[in-house]
């Protein structure tokens, strides 16, 4: 059995700013909501690149002194690969927030994160960001049927 397995790596990061957090409101219609910007890590491009890039691309500021602080992943239904989203937070930044055209981005207060409309699952990604004691939210199908766990 092979011990090499094919994945997507992606990223997404927790910027904030005192009891604030920036969100992202996606334009997508596969994955719209409310989400943390992020994105795909390109081939030969280190973990920590890869979201400041799309930090960058998305948001307009300039991140620095990230630290992953999680993960979620899934095997896709097929069975054909892993997708791996790494988890950073940072509250370093520069620059001027803009939109993109991922979407509007603004300030939230952490507290009223569930006013909005999130993206599907972003309620358990962020237990994971929010929670020191948890580093994964890992999901699996079973008998048809996919099931989430935060650990």
């Amino acid at each position: 059995m092979s011990k090499i397995e094919p994945c997507i790596l992606t990223n997404m990061c927790m910027i904030q700013s005192g009891d604030k957090v920036l969100v992202l409101d996606r334009c997508d219609p596969q994955w719209p909501g409310i989400t943390f910007p992020g994105g795909h890590v390109e081939p030969g491009e280190s973990f920590v690149d890869s979201v400041i890039r799309e930090v960058k691309e998305e948001t307009g500021l300039d991140i620095s002194h990230v630290k992953l602080c999680g993960m979620k992943q899934w095997t896709q239904s097929n069975g054909d690969y892993r997708y791996i989203v790494l988890f950073y937070k940072t509250d370093t930044f520069s620059g001027e927030l803009e939109a993109s055209r991922e979407g509007n981005v603004f300030w939230v207060h952490k507290d009223d994160l569930g006013r909005y409309t999130v993206a599907e699952g972003f309620e358990g990604m962020l237990e994971v960001f929010l929670q020191e004691d948890l580093s994964e939210n890992y999901h699996w199908l079973e008998d048809g049927q996919w099931h989430m766990q935060n650990k």
